[in-house]
């Protein structure tokens, strides 16, 4: 430890930062203690001190060593998970998963000369101590690790699924479609073949095997899919029982009538899909006598229950939103919020926040305020229900504003021209046993877009009010392609003798008009898919860069506090920017107030990279589990022919999706025929050496499904008749004709010539 001069008695919190920082090794609460000469009760309150400061995003680290919030520590405990190109890149093994930045990453310097000799090299998974030096200055975020020894592994659990082969010994068969090995079991722990199971490492040693802690059961059983996504991508399933006594304390907050709009009388509805389990947001719209509407989004009042530095903010901000799978929901708030209490349910009296809007005859927003208000659902319809009540000329009044107001809102849609790429999206049904009774793509309705554009118009108020007052917002951003996706894009379009110039500027309706000029349907598909894949992930943050898809200048996310943190925390703004906190009961135990902490304030980008991440997680959870129920529902149905698409190209195969369904699987290069086929990565496509033959993105091809894995999600095809789906090599005149027929019989749609590939609906 270094030598430090601290006076006696318990330090501030300035004091703790300073010993921290000037602190050679790992500082922990008996270093702090034993530095400021701490004795008895002192030390209790330094260790309350230590969780306070925590909580408060000055310091983190874990039980034993602190480190200045953002930093690392000059001693510290690191986990190799990269070699590129020779160089050894490392991060902090004590990074908590829901640490709202990124986790820094370390170039490890590994000993030369004979202590090298005596080191094996360090591979990725390996932990080390090392001392650590940021280069380039203070906050330059460039670091350099010097290794001090390695450390044995740590033990970490690992899920799969017991095999036994003809001996009877076991093995782990990965669930991870990207993890091809099955690894050898030394201790069963009593489970049997077929059973997933959660293992751990029985030794040091590879060779040790994998040791069965627990036994999770029947894999392919109902229910089963989403826990394994659950498990893999470490997604907080219980709440800590602090939070859930939070949650019921803040269930009984009275809802006064006095500081709030009472809007019960308007005839509110909430559109929603049929199987919802919560309801943020309801509508209402009536004429204004000028050819325009005034109309009111009506959003779940969150903030008033859900109040910052608490457990259950704790909670809710680790995951950041909720998680939706086809047979549960994993909630960012506990049920008797989330689906009660906070719910929108007709006919019960529930806190909103309330947007006001003046929609102008040309479909522009007029003007905007926000209240804090009593509501009363007039009815919950499911978007077909509402959809066919419009359809069938048996809508009420209500209904029929909404959809008139809806069409002054389309107009100003198809002004700004946002980006229009048509989407599909999977809807797995499962029946009263859990088991899949249906997988169909999602139709798209004008209900959708009607419960769509009001939310858009809501969010856009949202920002635009905030920065009015010049308030802090957590802006949802999606930035303009980059200029590396843009010349990718470039390069693949003229292999369509299409041309993209970039010395223009790149608008969302540059890309739509785009597509609109290519007729032919199966060209259309590919570069649709071409300009899906040249733009940017949106996320969260403070400073503003605009929402390129949409066409906004300004954009945040309002609408869906019950499921999403973003929302709650522009809720809380507002609450601050717009004077709109409410008096608390005397005698009612929910502290603080319903506007931003102020760590939240001071550190938005902190939070917002956070609940980016969180989103990502949850995004690719829906998505494997969405992809296991499609292989179980098709595991019966190997060996059938399918129409797919291409869908993707690499040198090792193709990917393919079946038409109508969505399911995607590899076709591997070895299966398309004899010959060498050349990757052509600025064309995605395999061409054939010899033939020519070309399989090109967008294609449709009719391939049989060979394999089918409900435990990974993967699908394998082949082509139907390799010998008939592969152009033929002729010679002409003695030479080789190596221009592509497209003679193949099972080939349904090329690339220029008519197919038939169909997108149906799209999301946000």
């Amino acid at each position: 430890m270094a030598k430090t001069n601290f006076p006696a008695g318990l330090p501030s919190r300035q004091q703790v930062l300073d010993f921290i920082a000037q602190s050679a090794e790992p500082a922990g609460k008996r270093e702090i203690a034993k530095a400021f000469g701490l004795r008895g009760t002192e030390k209790i309150a330094l260790k309350a001190l230590l969780k306070d400061m925590a909580e408060e995003g000055l310091i983190d680290g874990n039980r034993t060593a602190f480190h200045a919030m953002g930093g690392v520590p000059k001693v510290t405990v690191l986990r190799v998970v990269e070699i590129d190109e020779g160089h050894v890149l490392a991060i902090p093994d004590s990074w908590q998963p829901d640490d709202a930045s990124p986790p820094p990453r370390l170039r490890v310097i590994e000993p030369k000369g004979k202590a090298r000799d005596r080191q094996a090299a360090l591979k990725p998974g390996d932990r080390v101590l090392a001392r650590t030096e940021e280069v380039g200055g203070p906050g330059s975020g460039k670091w350099l690790a010097h290794p001090m020894k390695k450390l044995p592994q740590q033990s970490e659990q690992v899920m799969g699924v017991v095999e036994l082969d003809g001996v009877g010994k076991g093995w782990l068969a990965p669930i991870d479609k990207r993890e091809r090995h099955a690894a050898p079991i030394s201790d069963l722990g009593g489970a049997e073949a077929g059973q997933l199971v959660l293992a751990e490492p029985a030794g040091r040693s590879p060779r040790s095997g994998m040791r069965v802690t627990a036994v999770l059961g029947d894999p392919l059983a109902p229910r089963a899919f989403s826990l394994i996504a659950i498990h893999k991508h470490g997604i907080p399933m219980a709440f800590a029982p602090e939070a859930l006594d939070e949650a019921h304390v803040a269930a009984k907050l009275p809802l006064s009538h006095d500081h709030r709009e009472d809007l019960r009388a308007l005839p509110i509805v909430a559109i929603d899909p049929s199987d919802a389990r919560d309801h943020d947001d309801a509508i209402w719209a009536e004429p204004d006598g000028e050819g325009g509407f005034r109309a009111l989004v009506a959003i779940a009042d969150v903030s008033f229950y859900v109040r910052p530095g608490g457990q259950l903010d704790r909670d809710a901000r680790q995951r950041g939103n909720s998680v939706y799978f086809p047979d549960r929901v994993v909630p960012m708030l506990p049920e008797v919020l989330s689906a009660d209490v906070c719910s929108l349910k007709s006919g019960a009296d529930r806190a909103a926040m309330a947007c006001h809007l003046h929609i102008a005859a040309d479909g522009r927003i007029k003007d905007f305020r926000f209240t804090r208000a009593l509501v009363r659902i007039h009815e919950v319809i499911a978007y077909e229900e509402a959809q066919a009540r419009i359809d069938e000329d048996r809508a009420e009044p209500h209904l029929q504003n909404l959809w008139a107001a809806w069409r002054l809102l389309e107009k100003a849609r198809a002004a700004r021209d946002p980006l229009e790429l048509e989407l599909p999206e999977r809807r797995v049904m499962l029946d009263d046993q859990g088991r899949i009774a249906q997988i169909a793509l999602r139709e798209r309705l004008d209900a959708h877009r009607v419960v769509e554009d009001f939310m858009i118009a809501a969010n856009v108020a949202a920002a635009k009010a905030l920065e009015a007052k010049t308030a802090p917002v957590v802006y949802r951003i999606h930035e303009p392609p980059s200029r590396e996706k843009l010349l990718a894009l470039k390069d693949y379009l003229a292999t369509f003798d299409r041309k993209l110039s970039l010395g223009q500027v790149i608008t969302p309706g540059l890309f739509n008009r785009m597509l609109k000029d290519v007729t032919d349907e199966a060209e259309k598909a590919l570069v649709m898919e071409a300009v899906l894949r040249s733009q940017t992930q949106a996320y969260y943050g403070p400073r503003n860069s605009g929402h390129f898809g949409l066409g906004l200048g300004s954009y945040a996310h309002f609408t869906s506090p019950i499921r999403r943190y973003a929302d709650l925390l522009v809720h809380r703004a507002l609450v601050d920017a717009y004077g709109l906190e409410q008096p608390r009961p005397a005698d009612h135990a929910v502290p603080g107030t319903s506007g931003l902490s102020d760590r939240d304030r001071g550190d938005l980008a902190r939070v917002s990279d956070a609940i980016s991440a969180a989103e990502r997680r949850a995004m690719e959870a829906e998505r494997e589990t969405i992809d296991r129920y499609v292989a179980a529902w098709l595991s019966t149905r190997v060996g059938e022919v399918f129409d797919t698409r291409i869908s993707g190209v690499q040198k090792f195969g193709l990917f393919a999706t079946i038409l109508g369904l969505g399911g995607d699987g590899l076709v591997p290069v070895s299966t398309l025929g004899a010959e060498r086929f050349n990757y052509d990565e600025k064309a995605q496509r395999l061409v054939g050496e010899l033939s020519g033959e070309e399989f090109a993105m967008g294609m449709i091809l009719k391939l049989r499904l060979a394999e089918a894995n409900p435990l990974t999600g993967a699908l394998k095809f082949e082509p139907v008749d390799v010998a008939e789906g592969v152009q033929r090599i002729e010679r002409r005149g003695g030479k080789l004709d190596a221009k592509p027929k497209f003679r193949g019989k099972h080939m349904v749609g090329q690339r220029g010539r008519p197919g038939n590939i169909r997108h149906q609906g799209k999301r946000r």
